[in-house]
């Protein structure tokens, strides 16, 4: 399946818009059309993918089930499929041979992403496969739902992390506080703004036009995450003089294929005859700069976490749901 992960993916990305005469008002047209393209295929790839999560299930053939269901609706994945279980908050995607399993109490959360001309649909859920914390998974939820249900132009987006962090802790459950929603904007999954998930003096005004992923995360925990020294997702951010012939193809490859996009390296071994060479290759680029790092992060205080997600259009008179099946 990795193979036909990196050959369907050699399509260059196709840059957002329609011709280069359109006024503004029809590129934004054209733009939020791909935005609802690529999120209604990430609502039905995650309504279809829950089926998956099941013991015994190992990380790896969920992560590339969801990704082939995501090729399959004629789009590409926007990130990797992120499978964060128990106390890892996010940015974990299978390593290269994983056969790590889900095992009967795991507390799993999917997050994945589609892309359609650039524009990104992001979204995540939460499954309880112990069946013991179903209030954790609701605290995250609801706070999901009233934050989605308070957004409008003119209203700020630290107002919407006091709304998010109330739901959270009324329930008895901590907000991840340095963890937050982000706006999105073709080939920019985290384009600058943030929606905190704590209250905060952040004065972001939403605008209609805006697209922005909303996702709270709830633990029982310290409330807070750390990176770890696991990296899976990486993406390129900048040349650099490179020594080795195998790094410069590498970078030549990702820009052609992922842009400025989020990528895994088990996405790559299709082209290197040697994991060895692969790892190489990598470690060169990330010395020099080449590559954003993604370290997988874990909850400090040890405790579950839990995060539903959406990505919506903000509207005149509200906020549209974009990731629904």
């Amino acid at each position: 399946m990795v193979d036909d992960l990196t050959n369907e993916a050699d399509a260059s990305p196709q840059v957002v818009g329609g011709h280069e005469d359109e006024t503004e008002e029809e590129h934004l047209a054209h733009m939020l059309e791909s935005f609802r393209k690529a999120g209604k295929i990430a609502g039905k790839v995650a309504q279809d993918s829950k089926m998956l999560i099941n013991p015994g299930e190992t990380l790896t053939d969920v992560a590339e089930s969801v990704e082939k269901m995501i090729f399959e609706s004629g789009a590409m994945p926007g990130f990797p499929c992120n499978i964060s279980i128990n106390d890892t908050a996010a940015h974990y995607t299978p390593e290269l041979g994983s056969e790590t399993v889900l095992g009967e109490k795991d507390i799993v959360k999917i997050d994945l992403g589609v892309v359609v001309d650039g524009c990104i649909g992001d979204m995540a859920y939460t499954v309880d496969l112990s069946g013991e914390q179903p209030k954790l998974l609701e605290a995250s939820q609801e706070a999901l739902n009233v934050a989605i249900a308070a957004i409008r132009p003119g209203i700020t987006n630290g107002s919407i992390g006091s709304i998010i962090e109330k739901e959270i802790t009324s329930r008895g459950f901590k907000p991840i506080e340095n963890l937050t929603g982000h706006k999105i904007e073709p080939f920019a999954l985290h384009a600058g703004e943030s929606i905190p998930n704590t209250s905060s003096n952040e004065s972001y005004v939403f605008q209609e036009g805006d697209v922005f992923a909303i996702e709270p995360f709830a633990t029982n925990g310290a409330g807070r995450v750390a990176d770890s020294s696991q990296v899976e997702i990486f993406s390129v951010q900048a040349e650099g003089k490179l020594r080795m012939r195998a790094s410069r193809e590498l970078l030549n490859r990702l820009v052609a294929r992922y842009f400025t996009l989020p990528f895994a390296e088990r996405w790559l071994i299709a082209d290197f005859n040697s994991r060895l060479m692969l790892s190489a290759a990598l470690k060169e680029l990330l010395n020099t700069g080449c590559l954003h790092p993604y370290p997988v992060l874990k909850e400090v205080g040890k405790g579950l976490v839990g995060q539903f997600e959406h990505t919506v259009i903000i509207e005149h008179d509200g906020a549209a749901i974009i990731t629904k099946p």
